[in-house]
């Protein structure tokens, strides 16, 4: 499976700039990395977030890809070069909004089969990868209703831990949210990621982080 680097706000400390290295094995300046969003009104919002750094890294090249856009397109026109990429970076917003639209352009049938890239989450970019997110984390809701994700790992994530800008998620918020989950739930503040590899789940952080079971 592809290797995963789950954050919560990006590349924010040397400890998860080091995890992605380590992940792409050369350094970032000499990785090609695809940007992938919904849509293409996400550009200039996910492009643009210097707070949850990602794209700004300073990659070799940088493609776009706007899933809303995919499933009109041959795929020999976009799967070549995800199947290329040395990352596939996986930004912030509506979990379910982004799990249907890669469930919708084939991108989330493709990601078991990229065993090269590095799959760099950050917010909702990790939660789709999770079997569920919870009720509190829907705000559009699909066709199939449901809090349902990907369930590419066997954990759920509470991001943006104890973040002053969501006074809504405190340690105790985040705790009440694992308890009603069906899976472990990793709560991880903006100074952590989850690194998910064929050796297993490891955290990397310079913050504070808990894991909770059900």
């Amino acid at each position: 499976m592809v290797q995963l680097l789950l954050t919560s706000a990006g590349i924010k400390n040397a400890s998860i700039h080091e995890a992605l290295v380590g992940l792409l094995g050369k350094p970032v300046a000499e990785s090609n990395a695809v940007y992938a969003m919904p849509s293409g009104a996400g550009t200039v919002w996910g492009l643009g977030r210097a707070s949850t750094p990602m794209c700004e890294l300073g990659w070799k090249s940088l493609g776009v890809l706007a899933l809303s856009a995919l499933p009109g397109m041959d795929e020999q026109q976009w799967v070549p070069m995800v199947r290329q990429t040395d990352a596939l970076l996986v930004g912030g917003g509506d979990a379910l909004y982004l799990c249907h639209w890669m469930r919708q352009s084939g991108l989330a049938d493709l990601l078991p089969s990229l065993h090269q890239a590095v799959y760099v989450g950050v917010s909702a970019g990790s939660m789709v990868l999770t079997p569920s997110i919870g009720d509190d984390f829907v705000r559009w809701r699909p066709p199939s209703g449901g809090d349902r994700t990907l369930g590419l790992v066997g954990f759920s994530i509470f991001p943006h831990l104890d973040d002053p800008k969501f006074p809504e998620n405190s340690m105790a918020c985040a705790e009440q949210w694992a308890a009603s989950m069906p899976q472990p739930g990793y709560l991880i503040d903006d100074q952590t990621a989850i690194k998910v590899t064929d050796g297993g789940v490891d955290v990397v952080t310079e913050g504070h982080w808990k894991l909770v079971a059900p």
